[in-house]
């Protein structure tokens, strides 16, 4: 998928009930509240040092993603009825649910590669069940199709829902990753929560790497064969087509990260 060079670089994330959308600088949020009605909101981005981390493979993946994470408060506290994607409490048991099935396997094994990929497959439970109950799934696709559409100067209802960009093309290197540095860790004789956060951190700064690479070599065949597990998961599971009423919530967003990066780069 071709991006025009003079248009912005956007991200996003579905929500429950909308889409948030990240720019350059800013994010910008939409939703549809409980009465039906559009709220929209946006303001800047926290800096926690990505364009000094820019040039350091591995650490400029975590610290992008902590700039990301550090605006999930901010759209919560600018739009309180903005339904986060892990908050209800189905996810949240699942991901108990989870976190204790994987510590059960790891006492009773000793860190194999089957005990290990047996728990990165039960870490994907809550996620799944996110996608598959509520309306983020076509949100999803909202956030893809509206990006698409700004990208190719097209119609979001005719774009695609999967995005070659999408953070479901980070899944199998960072599960393999944290396959394999957990089952490293364990013959090293590392345990506890200080092995596993770093092991984490790892996996994800590696799946960072990849993604971008990835990128860089867009049409390779090997870029192409490592984006097939995201592409197929977002197919089969990550996003729905959303409807005429959920494309508007993304247009709204969409016009307004335009809007405040707009006056932002006129400052």
């Amino acid at each position: 998928m071709s991006e025009e060079p003079d248009k912005l670089r956007l991200g996003g994330m579905a929500l429950g009930n909308g889409l948030l959308v990240h720019g350059p600088t800013h994010w910008a949020a939409a939703i549809r509240a409980k009465d039906g009605e559009l709220a929209v909101a946006s303001g800047p981005k926290p800096k926690l040092g990505g364009e000094a981390t820019e040039r350091i493979p591995g650490l400029r993946g975590v610290t992008k993603l902590g700039e990301a994470l550090a605006v999930i408060p901010l759209v919560k506290r600018a739009l309180p009825q903005a339904q986060l994607p892990m908050q209800n409490l189905r996810t949240l048991g699942a991901m108990g649910a989870t976190a204790a099935a994987g510590h059960a396997i790891r006492r009773r094994g000793r860190g194999t590669v089957g005990g290990e990929a047996a728990i990165a497959l039960l870490s994907m439970a809550p996620a799944l069940l996110t996608l598959r109950s509520g309306d983020v799934a076509a949100y999803h696709g909202v956030e893809h199709k509206s990006i698409a559409a700004y990208e190719q100067g097209a119609e979001a209802a005719d774009a695609d829902k999967e995005h070659d960009r999408c953070g479901s093309n980070l899944v199998a290197p960072m599960l393999t990753a944290a396959v394999l540095g957990n089952v490293a860790a364990r013959k090293a004789g590392l345990r506890g929560p200080a092995a596993e956060a770093t092991v984490g951190l790892g996996s994800i700064a590696f799946a960072v790497e990849v993604f971008a690479w990835s990128e860089r070599h867009a049409g390779s065949p090997l870029s192409e064969a490592m984006r097939l597990p995201g592409r197929e998961l977002q197919r089969a599971v990550g996003t729905r087509e959303p409807t005429a009423e959920q494309l508007k919530v993304g247009e709204a967003a969409l016009a307004e990260i335009l809007r405040v990066e707009e006056v932002a780069a006129g400052e």
